[in-house]
C-alpha cells in the first residue's frame, strides 16, 4: 500500500451505488440522536400537514449514506488511504429538495481533490444523491485529513 493518498484519484467518479430507501425509523433515530426535536422528523401526520410525503429528514441525515458511499474510495488499497490516519475535516450539505421517509436515493461518489498540505494530505469527496429518475436530491461534500508521518 502506498504511504500517502494517490493524487491520481482526483477527478475519479465511481459507479453509482445501490438504491437506498430512507426509513422513517432511521430518520426518527437520527433526529433523537442529534437533538432535532421538530415533530416533522418523527410524526408522519405532522409531516403530511406540512406538505411532505413522509417524515422529514434533518439536513445532516445523509451523512451516514455519504460515508458508506465514500468507503468505495477509502477501502480501495490503491487509494493509499490508511484509515487509522484519517481525521474528519469538514462536511457540507446541499439539499435540492427535502429528504423524506420513503425516498429512494442513488449515491454517486466523486473524489474531487487530493492535495498535500503541511505534511498531510487533504482529500475532498462529493457524494451526489439522486432519485431513481436521476433528479438531483442532495450533495454531501467531505474533507478528510490524512495525517502524514
Amino acid at each position: 500500500m502506498p504511504l500517502t493518498p494517490d493524487p491520481a484519484f482526483a477527478g475519479r467518479t465511481y459507479p453509482a451505488g445501490p438504491v437506498h430507501t430512507v426509513s422513517a425509523a432511521k430518520v426518527a433515530e437520527f433526529a433523537r440522536a442529534t437533538g432535532a426535536s421538530s415533530p416533522l422528523h418523527t410524526d408522519p401526520e405532522a409531516a403530511r400537514r406540512a406538505g411532505h410525503a413522509g417524515v422529514l429528514a434533518p439536513p445532516t441525515f445523509l451523512v451516514s449514506l455519504a460515508q458508506a458511499t465514500e468507503a468505495q474510495y477509502i477501502e480501495d488499497p490503491a487509494s493509499g488511504i490508511d484509515f487509522s490516519r484519517v481525521v474528519h475535516g469538514e462536511e457540507t450539505f446541499t439539499l435540492h429538495r427535502p429528504v423524506v421517509a420513503g425516498d429512494r436515493l442513488v449515491p454517486t461518489l466523486t473524489v474531487e481533490s487530493v492535495r498535500a498540505a503541511g505534511g498531510h494530505t487533504m482529500v475532498t469527496t462529493r457524494v451526489d444523491l439522486a432519485d431513481e429518475t436521476g433528479a438531483e436530491v442532495a450533495a454531501v461534500r467531505s474533507m478528510l485529513v490524512v495525517r502524514g508521518d
